[in-house]
């Protein structure tokens, strides 16, 4: 009976220690696996492939294979009205690869482009080629690096830089400081932009600081929300480049119009245009030295919310 007893707890601490996603109806599971960074879980639910980093978390991409232009999420649309900010479009960086997404868009509507795909975890690339359809090509590389360390070493600078690196639940705290985004701010051209994306104030009680820090550093500020998710999208510029809502939209408009994009940016801008004076409410400037108090603070959960 002892054994008996002894066996049953054991199996019981290994399934609390080892716990594996389960299915929900629709949805099968083609992948899991424990990296150094995330638990990886790919699905295939109603003929989209998903990548989460927890059982039950928010996706982290969905993408239908073979299809660039679907979004799924999003803000990933809202995120490409940052495009109508660029004065050229010859070179892209996108920290924070997931399932590609954006990468994938990006190579279909700028095919001589240079873009660098950058993850910290080697995991995430390899399951991104495996089970979503990305694909390395002489101009479009997935480079294996912390985003911050990459970008920090770049020599030569980027004409839009996506910045999209998630954990399970939030930005790592060393890529939303202001020492982080002055090297940003060097790795971007004085003509280019840079693209944040990061959780809206009710799902990330840093929000404010990460507002204000942008605003820090950078010259000009937009945000954008998406509507259907707790994502808001910051447009970062290096210049002063004052635009209202309809002159953003206008030019946002023009490059899905030119590019024939399925959908009309000047729409997403119309519909998700927020100022940025005044979303930054309390808050105050991050810095490196936060780090020690971070925990404390931290980032909290996400509610139904969606990040990539």
């Amino acid at each position: 009976m002892k054994r008996r007893a002894f066996l049953a707890g054991l199996f019981a601490f290994v399934a609390l220690a080892a716990p594996v996603a389960l299915a929900r109806p629709g949805e099968a599971v083609l992948y899991e696996k424990a990296s150094a960074y995330n638990t990886i879980i790919v699905t295939e639910e109603d003929g989209l492939r998903v990548l989460r980093f927890e059982s039950g978390g928010p996706r982290q991409s969905a993408v239908r294979l073979g299809d660039p232009d679907h979004l799924e999420l999003p803000y990933t649309r809202v995120a490409l009205a940052g495009l109508a900010l660029a004065e050229e479009s010859r070179r892209f960086l996108v920290v924070g690869l997931g399932g590609g997404t954006l990468p994938m868009f990006l190579r279909k509507y700028y095919p001589n482009a240079v873009i660098d795909a950058v993850d910290i975890d080697p995991e995430v690339v390899a399951v991104a080629k495996k089970y979503f359809g990305f694909r390395e090509d002489p101009h479009m590389r997935a480079r294996v690096s912390d985003g911050r360390r990459f970008i920090e070493n770049t020599h030569q600078p980027y004409d839009v830089i996506f910045l999209d690196a998630f954990g399970t639940d939030s930005v790592p705290a060393h890529m939303t400081t202001q020492e982080f985004l002055r090297s940003v701010r060097r790795a971007v051209t004085p003509g280019g932009v840079v693209i944040g994306n990061v959780w809206h104030r009710g799902a990330n009680r840093l929000y404010d600081a990460m507002v204000r820090t942008y605003r820090e550093v950078f010259d000009e500020l937009f945000i954008l929300g998406a509507p259907g998710s707790g994502n808001r999208i910051l447009l970062a510029l290096p210049r002063r480049e004052p635009l209202t809502r309809e002159e953003l939209a206008q030019l946002a408009r023009k490059v899905s119009a030119d590019k024939r994009f399925r959908f009309d940016l000047g729409d997403v801008v119309e519909r998700g245009f927020l100022h940025a004076r005044g979303n930054d409410r309390d808050g105050r400037v991050l810095r490196d030295r936060d780090f020690g108090q971070r925990k404390q603070d931290g980032f909290p959960s996400p509610a139904h919310s969606e990040s990539r």
